[in-house]
């Protein structure tokens, strides 16, 4: 049961935030199209709007990954005790739905952004900038998710 609880957590992990970054990444590259097609040397300024609401996937996989590292699922002593399940699922549920949000709205931000870039291409930056306040929030969420995992080994309750 500890194992499955953990597993179920690494899974949220991956999964909720990449579901978030596809989202986020389709939204940011629905709006750049159009402008892309009639002006394609905006390529590269547009291409950093488009890419990161994708950074979400990746703290969540990580996440993963460090979970899985750390049960017992690929080698090493499994964890057996339901309440080191039940620490693995919470520390893996902040980035699950940090990511999940964040990566959605992020590319909701970047989706406008591409609209400064159309009228104002030397304002590029200062939607880059919007685009990163959001990404903050996924940024905190992945801190206390990665805090919580290489400590939970030190939880003696």
């Amino acid at each position: 049961m500890a194992i499955f609880l953990a597993l179920f957590g690494a899974i949220l992990a991956v999964a909720l935030p990449c579901i978030g970054s596809s989202k986020g990444v389709g939204l940011a590259s629905e709006a750049s199209n159009g402008l892309i097609a009639a002006e394609p040397e905006k390529f590269g300024k547009l291409l950093v709007l488009q890419l990161l609401p994708g950074t979400q996937g990746l703290y969540g996989f990580i996440i993963s990954i460090m979970t899985i590292l750390n049960i017992g699922v690929l080698g090493g002593d499994p964890i057996k005790r339901i309440r080191y399940g039940a620490f693995y699922f919470i520390a893996c549920f902040a980035i699950a739905l940090g990511g999940l949000f964040s990566a959605i709205y992020q590319g909701r931000v970047c989706a406008t952004g591409i609209k400064i870039i159309a009228k104002q291409p030397k304002d590029s930056s200062k939607a880059i900038v919007s685009a990163s306040l959001v990404e903050l929030y996924a940024l905190l969420c992945f801190i206390i998710s990665f805090l919580i995992i290489i400590n939970i080994k030190n939880i003696n309750i």
